[in-house]
């Protein structure tokens, strides 16, 4: 398969055409080699319009959504980055082309050992993996000028947003199927976090971040 073919294929097909207008996210789309962070079995799969599975619930996100949450988020050239739900650094190796750092944050231990496998090998240095609960983001790296996650949630932990840095974004899918929202947080310099609806998005959710059951008598 000529992968770098399909990955030209899938910036012009999938990514431009979904408003996607940063010249810097495209180019970060066409040098990062998808295909090097799938399965061996899966990477025929690596430009398909689609999300692909990991397994236990986890997915590397579809292409044209990641950009666009990506070009909401704004980064900058000098932004600290958590990317929270890394799993295979897929999403971690685009970012660092956009920021200055990337805190690759998984939980899962197979994942995050894949992770930061991926990256060292690509030698993707401005990325570093941490293996820690998704739920408490990474207390000793914040604050972060931007955060943003690899799936959709139902809870925020209010966690999340002590550690934005001020002046900082958060960009979120709240909620669940063609339903769900993209939002962006921003912190102002006293401390205030204000939202803003940006477009609705269907992305897989992270596991993590389902609302818990409630017993109802």
């Amino acid at each position: 398969m000529d992968f770098e073919a399909a990955r030209i294929r899938m910036v012009d097909n999938q990514i431009r055409t979904t408003d996607v207008t940063s010249h810097a996210i495209l180019r970060a789309f066409l040098e990062v080699p998808r295909e090097e962070f799938l399965p061996a079995s899966r990477r025929p799969l690596a430009y398909v319009d689609d999300d692909v599975p990991l397994g236990d619930g986890r997915y590397v996100m579809e292409p044209s959504p990641l950009a666009k949450l990506l070009q909401l988020a704004a980064i900058d050239k000098d932004d600290v980055v958590l990317d929270v739900g890394c799993n295979t650094g897929y999403s971690s190796a685009i970012i660092s082309h956009l920021a200055g750092s990337v805190v690759a944050l998984e939980e899962d231990a197979a994942l995050a050992a894949a992770a930061t496998d991926n990256l060292a090998r690509l030698d993707y240095v401005t990325c570093a993996v941490v293996e820690n609960d998704l739920l408490d983001g990474c207390r000793a790296e914040a604050p972060y000028d931007v955060i943003l996650f690899q799936g959709s949630v139902e809870t925020l932990p209010s966690t999340f947003f002590d550690q934005m840095k001020a002046g900082g974004r958060m960009v979120v899918v709240r909620g669940s199927g063609n339903s769900a929202e993209a939002l962006l947080y921003v912190k102002d310099h006293e401390g205030v976090v204000s939202e803003r609806f940006a477009f609705n998005c269907s992305i897989k959710p992270l596991p993590s971040f389902r609302r818990k059951a409630e017993f109802v008598f």
